[in-house]
């Protein structure tokens, strides 16, 4: 686990450093246009140099969203309220079975209804969101969980 986690960390740190030399690319050809003087290409060059500005804060917001995750994750396996899967059928890819998917998000679901306001279920239903292929509402549904977390911290 170790290892993985580390060839992860090195990865993301890869991926933001190219990003970084990308961005001063731009800011750099932005900066340039502006130069020129004439109307066309300032208005160019500003838009070009709003777009590192737009991918910092893209990138900050999706590591920050990252490590919330991994918060989450650390916290509910050392409760040991993981989603267990290991035993659910699963396709070629790897994926879990649809209708596999589909029974393990009604049980999650009913625990969640049950406690709607506890981080816990929240973390679980949006996992169980995942495991069923809806990743738009597994992402609100953490954002939630995270949030939860943060307010069961505070107080």
């Amino acid at each position: 686990m170790k290892n993985r986690s580390t060839r992860v960390v090195v990865a993301i740190a890869a991926i933001v450093a190219a990003l970084a030399f990308y961005f001063v690319l731009l800011g750099q050809r932005g900066i340039v246009l502006i130069q020129d003087g004439r109307a066309v290409p300032v208005v160019l060059g500003i838009a070009v140099l709003v777009l590192p500005f737009l991918g910092v804060w893209m990138v900050v917001a999706t590591i920050r969203s990252g490590l919330s995750h991994q918060h989450l994750a650390r916290r509910i396996h050392d409760e040991g309220l993981e989603l267990d899967v290991a035993d659910l059928p699963r396709r070629p890819s790897g994926r879990i079975e649809r209708d596999a998917a589909d029974t393990l998000f009604a049980q999650v679901k009913r625990e969640w209804e049950a406690d709607p306001d506890n981080w816990r279920n929240s973390y679980r239903l949006a996992r169980a969101y995942d495991y069923a292929g809806d990743r738009g509402r597994a992402r609100e549904t953490m954002r939630r969980a995270v949030a939860l977390e943060k307010l069961e911290r505070e107080s």
